[in-house]
């Protein structure tokens, strides 16, 4: 691990957990909460934030109030301007607040506070783009049915929304879904990861003093065993948007089939990096350790895979075991810092279980494949394995680690076959000079995302989400406020109505 000498540490270890309250209805409260939860940084092994732990009484509070805000309230009932006014101040008031915020989220997550600060900035900028799409949002109309009927369809808020976020871009994930939920009128019920609750949490004293209504947002903390299953099941939310795990997300689909609420899911990836033969093979080994390093490898659209043309195989990974040899590791407070800590202990063991799972497997170990040993913080080498086959287990199942597998190709229908021979569908990466071979990789490979020549690029104006196991519905883009809304058909008759009762 680098030790980052010569950095200085802008930012200090809080000396006391910050004390969060849940927030419902407009107001701080601890709830029916008998408990509080402790968050100690994974990094730093300090206490760093306090949480209370609600209960299904807290859900029904909170649903409730968001009920009542989006039935007879302004919310929903507001022209799109006053939405649009509310979100571009959230984002003034997110820029003004982005160290404070961007400290909490390392504090929490172990990722780098330059990181932090990225992904928080970047979060303000996904905000003032949902604004936009606020007053963007539209239905249709059709004059073409003849002289006496005329078709409008208009979309319409889905109502309360339970939204469910993960532990690894708290601050960031949760602005790829609230500002469109709330840009396309509907009210929210908030739960986020019981690790990582901190940020959002800060968020909603942003938007009550952006002027949000009150009811309109609503966070909860605790469990999601309870906090998200009772969210999951409520008879009285609309819809339910979740992102994390495949496993959890089955769970999540079986919850909301008591009252058939709409379901949005952003679930595991198994991402390919395919790399032709005329690739720039130094462009694409920089963004392969970017692709398996960034946040630890605790990212979803990780590429975990690399498919590589067999001619070029070996000189790819010895580029690739170069760079990553350069990656600095070490304490997230530090500027310098590229790759922090591991979110939580069991999730390191986990790793290193996929670990000793591919060297059983007869996978070859090129690099990596231990935890750092430090006086605090939990740190992982990034591990790269060769000569892996489709069928290992390191090869199909999400590790969500900085752990990359190699495997060679010798033809384009192969490359295409290895891709997709998953039971994901979240995003690729495609790596050639050649045009067509691009373009035709583009077609065949089944994800979401698809990026040619990068990898984890782009801004909120395109869609997110995934194929098969990966999820269903889209975040995002236009499509994002979508999402959240019904379509009503709406059939004018001009004129009078020809009789079907002869009088």
């Amino acid at each position: 691990m680098n030790n980052n000498n010569g950095n200085t540490r802008i930012h200090q270890l809080p000396t006391e957990p910050r004390h969060f309250d849940m927030f419902i209805d407009g107001q701080w409260t601890q709830g029916s909460a008998l408990k509080q939860v402790t968050r100690m940084s994974p990094a730093h092994n300090v206490p760093v934030s306090q949480y209370p732990s609600g209960g299904v009484a807290d859900v029904d509070q909170a649903v409730a109030a968001a009920r009542r805000a989006f039935d007879h309230g302004l919310w929903a009932k507001s022209g799109a301007d006053f939405r649009a006014t509310v979100l571009l101040k959230t984002a003034a008031l997110i820029r003004q607040n982005s160290e404070e915020l961007a400290l909490c989220e390392t504090l929490e997550t172990g990722k780098p506070i330059n990181q932090s600060r990225g992904e928080v900035l970047g979060a303000a900028g996904i905000w003032e783009y949902a604004a936009g799409q606020a007053r963007a949002l539209h239905g249709d109309s059709f004059n073409n049915l003849g002289d006496n009927l005329l078709g409008l369809v208009t979309r319409e808020p889905v109502g309360v929304v339970g939204l469910i976020t993960p532990w690894n871009f708290p601050f960031f994930i949760l602005a790829e879904r609230l500002p469109f939920i709330l840009a396309s009128g509907c009210t929210v019920v908030v739960k986020p990861s019981e690790l990582t609750s901190g940020t959002t949490l800060m968020l909603a004293g942003l938007l009550k003093q952006a002027g949000l209504p009150d009811g309109v947002v609503n966070v909860l903390t605790g469990p999601g065993s309870v906090v998200g299953q009772a969210i999951s099941e409520h008879t009285d939310i609309d819809m339910v948007s979740f992102t994390g795990s495949t496993e959890v997300g089955r769970l999540t689909m079986a919850a909301a089939a008591g009252n058939m609420k709409k379901i949005g899911l952003e679930l595991g990836g198994k991402n390919p990096q395919v790399v032709f033969a005329d690739a720039d093979l130094d462009a694409a080994a920089d963004a392969i350790v970017f692709g398996i390093c960034f946040n630890a490898g605790q990212c979803c659209v990780s590429g975990s895979r690399v498919v590589v043309h067999r001619s070029v195989e070996q000189l790819l990974t010895e580029k690739i075991c170069s760079l990553m040899a350069k990656v600095r590791i070490g304490d997230p407070l530090s500027e310098s810092t590229q790759v922090g800590s591991i979110t939580e202990q069991r999730h390191i063991e986990r790793i290193l279980g996929y670990i000793e799972q591919g060297r059983k497997e007869g996978a070859v170990l090129v690099q990596g494949g231990a935890r750092i040993d430090s006086a605090q913080g939990m740190y992982l080498q990034p591990t790269v394995f060769s000569e892996v086959t489709a069928d290992m287990v390191i090869a199909r199942e999400e590790i969500f680690g900085p752990v990359l597998t190699i495997t060679a190709f010798d033809e384009f229908d192969e490359a295409i076959r290895l891709a997709n021979d998953t039971p994901f569908g979240l995003a690729a990466s495609i790596w050639s000079r050649d045009l067509e071979t691009s373009l035709q990789a583009t077609r065949q490979i089944k994800a979401g995302r698809v990026w040619v020549n990068t990898t984890i690029a782009g801004g909120p104006e395109l869609p997110s989400g995934g194929f098969k196991q990966s999820g269903i519905g889209r975040e995002t883009g236009r499509y994002g406020v979508e999402e959240y809304t019904e379509l009503k058909s709406v059939h004018v008759q001009l004129g009078e109505r020809p009789r079907w009762v002869e009088v």
